[in-house]
């Protein structure tokens, strides 16, 4: 069951749009990623699903509630790309400022908060905010993202500008969020890190929804997987023409069909066993996220079937 739905929204600053018609839904626990280069609209998108920027037209749903409601406010977490803190107060004090406005009792503030940095790692505590290393500072901005104890979190850029140590263990306490039942929205420059946590993705390029699906769904849109099968002989002459090879190179003293599918495979390793040649290796090659956003980014913004 889908717990945020969005349908065709769409924001303008004067005659400019910045976001065209996108529409999702993003089931409950899933970790749906929204990717993009600079000025796609994905930074504005996730505005409007936290209440932030009102939208020009269409609807958005959250956790059963029209962004910016109270209500909804209670059941979601948000972490922009840019999150000041209060630098004078330490990260308990912090912490339990933001749990009071959302009217937590103390009692279970404290232990929320308390779980959160000792999952987060996060050492000296007590320490000034403005004291910290950005990254200390950044997991004291997602553990402020869970004092609500939210339904909906909205993960902008989480790891923007750490160290790969800190990166790594962002990453990892993500997933460990998904797997306690939180539903994230999640956007990242780092496609590496997009393409190991997702379980959907949705790509934007001018404003508009480009490609979405799963990653496997979008390969599939996007060139699918290659099996390059390589050889001893040609056999080409073998091949019925109906599962014939992409493409035909010799390398290092061997021939390398490039091919669609197993099918296929199995068609060029008969043929070259029948023109007396051996199949030496067989590899399965995979466009990653980055090859396949970096080609749908190049092309006009019209969404893909995927």
């Amino acid at each position: 069951m889908a717990i945020l739905e969005v349908h065709d929204l769409r924001k303008e600053y004067g005659g400019f749009t910045a976001v065209e018609g996108s529409s999702f839904e993003i089931e409950r626990g899933e970790v749906f990623g929204v990717v993009g280069p600079n000025g796609a609209g994905k930074t504005t998108t996730l505005k409007m699903l936290a209440g932030l920027i009102e939208p020009t037209g269409g609807t958005a749903v959250v956790a059963g509630h029209t962004p910016g409601e109270p209500a909804m406010q209670r059941r979601l977490g948000f972490l922009p790309e840019e999150s000041p803190l209060y630098e004078e107060m330490t990260a308990i004090d912090y912490l339990e400022f933001f749990a009071d406005l959302y009217d937590v009792p103390a009692d279970v503030a404290r232990e929320r908060i308390h779980d959160s940095l000792e999952r987060l790692d996060l050492e000296h505590r007590d320490r000034r905010i403005g004291n910290m290393s950005k990254g200390m500072q950044r997991k004291v901005a997602i553990a402020r993202a869970l004092v609500n104890d939210p339904d909906v979190l909205i993960f902008d850029e989480p790891a923007s500008g750490l160290d790969p140590l800190t990166t790594n263990y962002i990453i990892e306490f993500t997933r460990e969020l998904s797997e306690d039942g939180k539903t994230i929205v999640f956007s990242a420059h780092n496609l590496f890190h997009v393409e190991s946590i997702c379980d959907r993705i949705v790509i934007m390029n001018d404003g508009r929804i480009v490609a979405r699906g799963t990653l496997e769904e979008i390969r599939d849109a996007h060139g699918g997987t290659e099996y390059h099968v390589y050889a001893t002989d040609d056999g080409s002459a073998g091949l019925d023409g109906t599962a014939g090879p992409l493409e035909v190179t010799r390398e290092n003293g061997q021939v390398r069909h490039v091919v669609a599918d197993m099918a296929a495979v199995d068609a060029v390793r008969d043929a070259v066993e029948a023109a007396g040649g051996r199949v030496t290796d067989i590899q399965t090659e995979t466009p990653s996220l980055e090859e396949i956003f970096l080609e749908v980014a190049s092309e006009p913004a019209e969404e893909s079937e995927a």
